[in-house]
């Protein structure tokens, strides 16, 4: 007995070092296979070891790798957890485990086994910048940076260490020094695609699409295959408003990697951009699906959920966006705005939203050194515009006539459009100015370097926190004076923002202390464009027999309070219909979904007309077919409000909280229909019901409202600026006085 087993005994000692002899020469042939990318080769000759010898390390570490290389990364923690399991000490096998299950998201496992590497072998920078990796994909940025500065001092031409720095760094949005340090990693390792990758990005971040495009393009040309480069290739054509060519860059990425998160964010803002709110819903939520702590896909679900009206779910998913990443500027950005949407929402809620952009974002951009200046209180003043609207866009019809009537010998008009997006409008813009920059494809530092270089004395933001600002560039405060006005009139949080225009009926003097801005009143918050030459309408209900209501606004603005009241009002006047206009209305799902929502209410389906798209002539037109308009709320109508009362249709409009509630209030007013503005729902409703049942009165009111609204310091261009210029030389007088003091 003891015989026969010593004999197995032997004839096994044999066979294992028969296989370990085997193992010694396959093993080299595996390594040279894998170094030349023959990782089928390189994996069956592995498996071919392990056949024999299943604990056998070496050839378990590298199945692991050849593995993960081939993008079988579960497979690959399975090999490389048993060779750590069989040498515990090996910080190389406790690395590359650590890489790959990153790979997998598993970031906290991925830090474990990274930091176990770096505690064997504390010089190893290959495991440092990996380690910097997970901690950035755990959102501990500055850690993470703290990383890769130490693979970079035990190596500093580690190229890879210097762009992983530059990946982390954007997520601070430090994009300058991220791009610095991308441009060190090519410098070292000029084809490195993760490196271009990373500098494609960046140049986006800065707003340099020439040099964003340029290494995105050059990364494709090593890998045309590189899904995520596509995905960004498509981005930096959106912001360029090529978006065309955008969606093609994101479908071609969704071919490659159907579920890739980059490429279908972009989808779904391209669905967004041509009115398909139902698909970019449903993309949107399939990235969440993979990720449920994917910021821009639940930014984008607030897109839609405001698109739609449902303004308490859009500000959910940008806090749900927020507690991902606190200092997401376009959540921020995009729930300061929706706020304005919220019904019962306070000025201090509004203004505190305004105060956390500049805590997050502004606060943190470095301010600008403002050069020796000439403080003669009555010279020719140098002002700025900035804006992405100089073009056909509802902004345009309120700051044209400015523009237009500016007092050319007493200030100096620049204009810097910050929109690639150019049209007739913008041929009109820039023949009302002496200088027009096209500052589109500009970076904020850049833009700030121009504007110091031109000596603008006033800068003049007009847009607050709409789409398309440029808050980040007013943050670092590149001009004496900083004012914010037109655009959106209700302030910006920012302590660099000098003075906003608006009125006492839109910020009453009570509550002025809550602003960052001094307030500066103007007969109202905004003016117009005059209306092209359009006959003037009979009242409709003398031929029609019945009121028609008109609410020619986005969509967004029907809140449920708004629509409830309107609903009431429809109910205790028989046979009325309303009449709801805006583009919107092109997209089944949100015009089903608003005669869905009256119709909850008790108003039948036929007695709610909606009109999508149409030319301003045609729109203006379709007032004709209008007896009274009614504002909504809380968020006001403005240009809108303007518009009816023009073609001669008076505006029930009532004053709410904060200004975005009081705009349409203060334009009533400005022309003298106090009587028209309500302090509350009954008010509200009691106007609305009282000139609905006075047809004669309605239609003399129509008659002479056109000539009022012309006559009136609010509504006649001329006259507006000159109290605008009057505000403009005020600023700057205080400030040559201040001047001099110090």
């Amino acid at each position: 007995m003891q015989s026969s087993v010593g004999a197995r005994a032997f004839q096994n000692a044999r066979l294992q070092k028969r296989a370990r002899k085997q193992a010694d020469a396959l093993l080299p042939a595996a390594v040279k296979a894998y170094r030349e990318g023959r990782h089928q080769q390189a994996q069956a000759l592995c498996q071919q070891i392990l056949q024999d010898l299943p604990q056998h390390f070496g050839a378990l570490h590298l199945l692991g790798v050849s593995e993960r290389d081939s993008g079988r990364s579960h497979e690959a923690v399975l090999a490389l957890t048993r060779a750590v399991e069989l040498d515990p000490r090996s910080a190389d096998a406790q690395s590359d485990l650590g890489v790959t299950l990153s790979r997998l998201g598993r970031h906290e496992d991925a830090r474990a086994r990274l930091e176990r590497a770096i505690a064997l072998k504390p010089n190893f920078p290959t495991a440092l910048t990996h380690l910097g990796n997970a901690l950035m994909s755990l959102f501990r940025f500055e850690e993470a940076i703290a990383a890769h500065d130490r693979a970079i001092a035990l190596k500093p031409d580690h190229a890879e260490a210097y762009a992983n720095r530059g990946m982390a760094l954007m997520f601070t949005s430090r994009h300058a020094e991220a791009s610095e340090n991308f441009d060190r990693a090519l410098s070292l390792q000029p084809r490195l695609l993760t490196a271009l990758f990373g500098k494609g990005v960046a140049s986006m971040n800065l707003r340099e699409f020439d040099a964003a495009l340029s290494a995105l393009n050059a990364a494709l040309a090593i890998n045309p295959k590189a899904a995520a480069v596509l995905a960004q290739r498509g981005r930096a054509y959106q912001e360029l408003g090529r978006f065309a060519e955008a969606e093609a860059d994101f479908d071609a990425a969704l071919a490659l990697e159907p579920l890739l998160e980059a490429a279908l964010c972009g989808k779904a803002e391209m669905l967004l951009v041509n009115g398909n709110i139902a698909l970019a819903i449903s993309v949107s939520n399939k990235v969440l699906a993979q990720n449920p702590n994917s910021e821009i896909a639940w930014t984008l679900l607030g897109v839609c959920a405001a698109a739609q009206g449902d303004t308490a779910a859009a500000i959910e998913h940008y806090d749900r966006a927020l507690a991902i990443r606190p200092n997401h500027e376009d959540a921020i950005t995009k729930k300061i705005f929706v706020l304005d949407f919220l019904p019962d929402t306070g000025l201090e809620r509004l203004q505190a939203a305004r105060r956390d952009w500049w805590a997050a974002i502004g606060s943190r951009l470095e301010r600008r050194a403002l050069g020796v200046r000439n403080i003669d209180p009555d010279r020719r003043l140098v002002v700025g515009y900035v804006s992405s609207d100089f073009r056909d866009h509802s902004a345009a019809f309120a700051f044209l006539p400015i523009l237009r009537h500016h007092d050319r010998e007493k200030f100096e008009i620049l204009a810097y459009s910050c929109s690639p997006m150019q049209d007739a409008k913008t041929e009109l813009c820039r023949s009302l100015v002496d200088r027009f920059v096209d500052a589109s494809l500009w970076s904020d530092d850049k833009l700030a370097d121009q504007i110091q270089a031109d000596k603008v004395d006033i800068l003049v933001d007009l847009a607050g926190h709409s789409a398309g600002h440029r808050l980040t560039m007013f943050a670092r405060k590149p001009a004496p004076i900083q004012v914010s006005a037109v655009g959106s009139v209700t302030g910006t949080g920012l302590p660099v923002m000098d003075y906003l225009l608006a009125d006492p009926v839109t910020i009453p003097p009570a509550v002025r202390h809550l602003f960052a801005e001094k307030i500066h009143d103007l007969p109202s918050l905004i003016t117009i464009e005059p209306p092209p030459p359009i006959p003037p309408s009979p009242l409709p209900m003398l031929r029609n027999g019945h009121v028609t209501f008109g609410a020619f606004n986005r969509i967004d603005k029907l809140s449920e309070p708004c629509l409830a009241l309107w609903s009431q009002l429809m109910a205790a006047t028989p046979g009325s219909i309303i009449v709801v206009k805006n583009h919107s209305m092109g997209d089944a799902l949100l015009r089903d979904r608003l005669i869905a929502r009256f119709v909850a209410h008790g108003i039948a389906a036929d007695r709610v007309i909606c009109a999508g798209k149409t030319t301003r002539q045609e729109h203006l037109a379709m007032f004709a077919g209008i007896d009274i308009s009614l504002d909504p709320f809380p968020q006001n109508g403005g240009i809108s409000t303007w518009e009816s009362l023009q073609m001669g249709v008076p505006v029930v409009t009532k004053l709410g909280s904060g200004p975005a509630a009081r705009a349409g209030g203060a334009i009533v007013k400005a022309i003298g229909l106090d009587e028209w503005v309500a302090d509350d729902d009954e008010g509200y409703l009691a106007i609305a019901l009282k000139f609905s049942a006075r047809p004669a009165e309605l239609a003399a009111l129509r008659a002479k409202l056109p000539a009022m609204v012309l006559n009136s310091a609010a509504g006649n261009g001329a006259v507006y600026t000159r109290h605008v210029e009057d505000g403009y030389r005020k600023f700057w007088r205080d400030y040559s006085r201040q001047a001099l003091i110090r």
